[in-house]
């Protein structure tokens, strides 16, 4: 699951960097805030899908998104839909279109987030993915801390991060094509890959984003942590299935 190409990170005019000390912090309190918004909305989505699709239909669901090439459409979808909401978000067209890009994108990951959830909670039960959802929560925090207190700006890891992307989304399709199992490995760089983007995301709020742009950073955080918590779930599964 890749979406991570963030054009965002560049051609910023007054970044918040430049701004009042006070504007600046209400800056950052609103990204955050969105954030949590959008992570809370997407547990919601989640929890609502669970509650309302019956067990039969979300198991025909998911063999169709996940069997064949149907995760390869669903993928390809999720990219286009995530483009298209990324767009919204970091426009300078009205509040209203850039809130509806966050709220496309969060349900957009709400849709291709739920085959895997409802494969955990099927086979492992929901200790697991409320343990992922701990893991990355704290791995969030401890990676914002650092880039907060030290106050780096990692802007220049912006094209390293999009080719890592780009070259993750090939292994991706080629391990669809192919039918080969991606493992534990992949899990793990691309658990590496989503701190890389977290601590990326996180500089760029500090140092490049504009104060009146916090739907858009939001949203590049709010990508940044479901894509961590879908691979650090992935590795519990893994391990979790072997016992």
């Amino acid at each position: 699951m890749i979406d991570q190409s963030n054009p965002y990170a560049a051609n910023f005019d007054s970044p918040a960097i430049m701004a009042g000390e006070s504007e600046r912090a209400g800056f950052i309190r609103r990204t955050y805030l969105h954030l949590a918004g959008a992570v809370l909305a997407l547990v919601g989505l989640e929890a609502l899908l669970f509650s309302v699709v019956p067990a039969e239909t979300m198991d025909s669901l998911v063999r169709t998104m996940t069997g064949g090439y149907g995760w390869l459409i669903v993928l390809g979808a999720f990219m286009g839909v995530s483009w298209l909401a990324r767009s919204w978000a970091n426009s300078n067209a009205s509040p209203a279109m850039q809130y509806a890009g966050l709220a496309l994108y969060v349900v957009a990951q709400g849709v291709i987030l739920l085959p895997l959830l409802y494969i955990a909670m099927r086979l492992v039960g929901p200790s697991v993915p409320i343990s992922a959802a701990a893991i990355t929560s704290i791995v969030f925090m401890l990676l914002t801390a650092y880039v907060m207190f030290t106050g780096a700006d990692l802007a220049g890891w912006g094209k390293y991060l999009a080719i890592a992307g780009i070259a993750a989304m090939a292994i991706i399709v080629a391990g669809i094509l192919f039918g080969f199992d991606l493992g534990l490995f992949f899990s793990g760089a691309m658990v590496a890959l989503a701190c890389g983007y977290i601590l990326y995301d996180t500089s760029n709020v500090l140092h490049h984003y504009r104060t009146d742009q916090h739907v858009a950073a939001s949203l590049a955080l709010f990508a940044s942590v479901v894509l961590l918590f879908w691979y650090i779930l992935r590795i519990m599964m893994a391990f979790s299935s072997r016992d």
